[in-house]
């Protein structure tokens, strides 16, 4: 029986984590932590029946305690819940399904603790990489990527010695608006952008892969997890999302993952690594697909990729300001307070106001975080 805990149950990653359990009963869930959704989280608690459950909020976890009085579940809130779940003495694995930099002290915590990460969270290595990798191998936990991308990748390097890549190829669908001129993009609407036509996820993230903010923010996740220079990271647009990523090595070969898409597929495997696991679902056929075409990215159009790669190049604490200025970017977006193009914007923005740190610590990150939230808020009073 492996024993899981998961932050963010009750999100895109978090639910589909649930469905794979259900699905496989070896897993027993242990904990589980939330944002808001405190009827999500009672149903999840009758069902999965953790030890211990947590809501961000000290009065949706009051809630919920009153919820589940009947039931025998500690019930815990804040940043103390966070840390205490993800360290469960019960728990192996700790999937960080959970949104935005809040994820770093608990996953800090779980590798101090001894628990593999099944990790979701992009905050977590895109502004802390330098501090969670080597803890990682300091504790000998792994990390296992749950992201489509990067777990293809992890896949292609099965076996194969990391020193002998070439090069990473990580693809991207191109979103709704692949092929669009900026002209075009200045008329887009919230509803337009949460149109993905391949993959089902959470708002942010759809918005993120529209912009294409979300593949520049795998990019530097991928330079963290497999250790390989920004120059050999390299962004294909694959529209039909079979090919999830791949890897070339030194002697030319290329080594890839397919199927179709389907965000179980990686989950499930990082739970289970290195076994493979039988899962329902759809199946790839090649006759009806037909052909799988592969194109160019376009920077220019798309600027939040460029602005990823600079920010990344900078290093330090400017990744923290690419994403903590596209969070609140999308945010203000999806609250149509500002227009889609005005999301790079404000993000270039932010960087070019930012004095980086070198070596951040946890406190300097965080406190890189707040300051790009200041800078927006006050870019937005101003506008």
């Amino acid at each position: 029986m492996k024993k899981i805990a998961i932050l963010g149950s009750t999100g895109s990653i978090g639910t589909q984590t649930l469905e794979v359990v259900r699905g496989n009963a070896d897993l027993q869930v242990v904990a589980l932590a939330a944002g808001s959704s405190v009827e999500k989280m009672e149903a999840q608690i009758r069902e999965f029946h953790p030890e211990i459950a947590g809501m961000w909020g000290e009065k949706e976890a009051r809630d919920l305690q009153e919820r589940v009085a009947d039931l025998d579940v500690k019930i815990a809130s804040g940043m103390e819940g966070l840390l205490e779940m993800a360290t469960w003495p019960e728990s192996q694995v700790l999937v960080t399904a959970i949104v935005g930099m809040i994820g770093i002290r608990p996953t800090i915590a779980a590798i101090q603790a001894g628990k593999d990460i099944a990790l979701a969270n992009k905050e977590t290595l895109v502004t802390a990489g330098h501090i969670i990798i080597p803890l990682a191998k300091k504790y000998g936990v792994s990390i296992l990527p749950v992201d489509s991308e990067h777990s293809a990748i992890f896949q292609s390097l099965n076996g194969e010695p990391a020193d002998k890549i070439e090069k990473i190829l990580l693809t991207a669908s191109g979103g709704p608006f692949r092929g669009w001129t900026r002209e075009a993009l200045a008329h887009v609407q919230v509803e337009d952008a949460l149109r993905h036509p391949n993959w089902s996820m959470g708002r942010k993230i759809t918005i993120d892969s529209s912009t294409l903010v979300n593949k520049g923010l795998e990019v530097m996740e991928a330079r963290w997890l497999f250790g390989v220079e920004l120059d050999r990271i390299q962004v294909l647009v694959h529209p039909q999302s079979i090919l999830h990523s791949a890897v070339q090595f030194v002697d030319g070969a290329i080594m890839a993952q397919m199927g179709v898409p389907d965000m179980k597929l990686p989950i499930q495997y990082a739970l289970f690594y290195p076994d493979r696991r039988s899962m329902a679902g759809g199946r790839v056929d090649f006759f009806t697909l037909g052909q799988m075409t592969f194109e160019k990215p376009d920077p220019d159009t798309f600027d939040g990729l460029r602005l990823a790669y600079e920010a990344a190049r900078a290093g330090g604490s400017m990744p923290t300001v690419y994403n903590a200025a596209n969070e609140r970017a999308v945010g203000l977006f999806l609250d149509r307070k500002i227009a889609y193009l005005q999301i790079s914007e404000l993000i270039g923005e932010a960087m070019g106001h930012h004095r980086v740190v070198r070596e951040p610590g946890v406190e300097e990150i965080l406190a890189a975080e707040q300051e790009t939230y200041e800078y927006i808020a006050g870019r937005i009073s101003r506008k």
